[in-house]
This record gives C-alpha cells, sequence and structure tokens, in this order.
C-alpha cells in the first residue's frame, strides 16, 4: 500500500537492480539527496543510460547526496525465498546502513520494502522521482561490478558482457557447460540444466578448469 510522503522529512529513494538475470546477487540502493547542494541534473533511470553515463552519475551522487547506502541479496538467498522477497530484503539492508537515518522512504515500484518508518511507493519512481532515480544508479552499477568482478571467476559464461541476464549468448553457455555457483537455481531456465546435467556443480567446475 503506498502511504502519502510529508515534505520537511529526510526522505530517501529506494530502488534495485538484478531481478531479472539468471546469475547474480540482486543490489538495491537508497539515497536521501541533499536540498542545500547544487541538483544533479539529468537523473533519469539508470537503464535508459548509457554504462560511461552512469559511472559518471554514480561519482556525483556519492559525492551530493546527504547519505547512500547499497545493499544486496545473496543468490542462496534468492533461491531460498524467491527472488521479490530477495529485492526487498536487499532494499531494507540499504535503508538500515545509510550513515544518516532515513524518517520517510520512497520506492520504485508498487510493493514497499518492509520498514520501520513510512514507505511511499511510484511506479516509474526511476523516471519520476530524483532520488530513485539515483539509488537505481547506484544499485545497477553496483551490481554491473559485481558481475565483471565474478566473471573472471567464471570466465565462460560472459558474465562481463550480459550481467547474468538470459542474452542468447549465456543461453548459449549454460546449455554448454550447465549452472555454475552463481546461477539462481529457482529460475527455470536454471534448474532445466541441473536436471539435464544432474550435479548442477560438477559441469561448471569441469569447464572452469578446462
Amino acid at each position: 500500500m503506498s502511504i502519502p510522503i510529508r515534505t520537511g522529512r529526510l526522505l530517501c529513494g529506494i530502488d534495485e537492480a538484478g531481478r531479472g538475470p539468471l546469475a547474480g546477487p540482486v543490489y538495491a540502493a537508497a539515497v536521501i539527496l541533499d536540498g542545500t547542494k547544487p541538483k544533479i541534473r539529468g537523473l533519469t533511470d539508470s537503464k535508459l543510460l548509457s554504462p560511461d553515463a552512469r559511472e559518471t552519475y554514480a561519482i556525483k551522487i556519492r559525492e551530493r547526496a546527504l547519505a547512500w547506502a547499497i545493499a544486496s541479496a545473496s543468490v542462496e538467498e534468492i533461491d531460498r525465498i524467491n527472488i521479490l522477497r530477495a529485492a526487498l530484503l536487499a532494499m531494507k539492508r540499504a535503508v538500515e546502513a545509510l550513515q544518516i537515518a532515513a524518517e520517510e522512504a520512497i520506492v520504485d515500484g508498487n510493493i514497499a520494502p518492509p520498514l520501520l518508518i513510512p514507505c511511499a511507493t511510484l511506479i516509474d519512481g526511476d523516471l519520476l522521482h530524483p532520488s530513485i532515480s539515483a539509488a537505481s544508479i547506484l544499485a545497477k552499477t553496483a551490481r554491473d561490478a559485481e558481475l565483471v568482478a565474478l566473471d573472471a571467476l567464471y570466465p565462460q559464461y560472459g558474465f562481463a558482457q550480459h550481467k547474468g541476464y538470459s542474452t542468447p549468448q549465456h543461453m548459449e553457455a549454460l546449455h554448454r557447460h550447465g549452472p555454475c555457483p552463481i546461477h539462481r537455481r529457482s529460475f527455470a531456465p536454471v534448474a532445466q540444466r541441473m536436471f539435464d546435467f544432474g550435479d548442477p556443480f560438477l559441469p561448471a567446475v569441469a569447464a572452469h578448469n578446462d
């Protein structure tokens, strides 16, 4: 349920990144923008920005925000509690990690995380609300960096390129090598390959050692 926000309180925007991919953790960020500093012009949904633009904005957000925090939920948590609940858990962790406690929150979408402060929901909030846009950018850049790092551990899957999404390249690698430890086993395409390979870890380890 959406709760109306009140002006004059410390408001944090919240958004997540990585609900759809077949691999890797889901990330979330919370941002309290600083009204005393110049506005960061051009903030928008991270998906509409180029990778270079996202990185540039991420630096500005960290420098100019009154407070910001990034958190995640692991692949194991995703598989245990489902991706929606894991995303909400990551959001809750991000809000709780803020250096300055927020008094109110606004989140992209129509489902609010379980917070101890009032939280409004806003569909297309990453397009409409600057603090949510900022959170979207921080969550996206942090998750992309994580998948680039994981690519070094599992180079046969191409995580640095597709960030775990079900691109043709990723599906071909999954078909050829089977799931690796960072694949989400509760997701149908991964579960199918687990069934096909029998032991989900053996083919990934063997492929990595080729």
